[in-house]
């Protein structure tokens, strides 16, 4: 199951309902139902993920970069429960608009510490 899953999902792109990006699914969380039989839960991206999919010193060397961003809470991969994919082809499909979503903690220092001095850059998005 975890290969096929893998084969399916795995660095495939995330795109809101919009058509937008979202980021890649870097890594996926399974579950046990009631009957002890598995099953997909979350979809998890971002550097978090990345790192202790890949493991060993790149993995370690992925999360710690990314953790300098981030200086007021842990490092944690951005959650996406299963139940809101709406399709999977060449990307995955959401049923939601990226807004919807939490913001990735290094999304969050980026906007922060970069894009929020931009002068014009409160705009750009609206």
């Amino acid at each position: 199951m975890r290969i096929q899953v893998s084969r399916q999902l795995l660095d495939r792109q995330l795109v809101d309902v919009d058509g937008r990006l979202v980021g890649k699914v870097d890594d996926v969380e399974f579950a046990l139902d009631a009957d002890g039989v598995p099953y997909l839960r979350t979809l998890l991206t971002g550097p978090g993920a990345l790192g202790l999919r890949v493991g060993g010193r790149i993995g370690r060397m992925l999360v710690l970069t990314a953790e300098r961003f981030v200086t007021d809470r842990p490092m944690v991969p951005l959650r996406i429960p299963y139940g809101l994919v709406d399709r999977v082809d060449s990307a995955v499909w959401l049923r939601i608009r990226a807004e919807q979503l939490p913001t990735s903690p290094v999304e969050e220092w980026l906007r922060r510490h970069l894009i929020g001095r931009i002068p014009g850059a409160g705009r750009a998005g609206g």
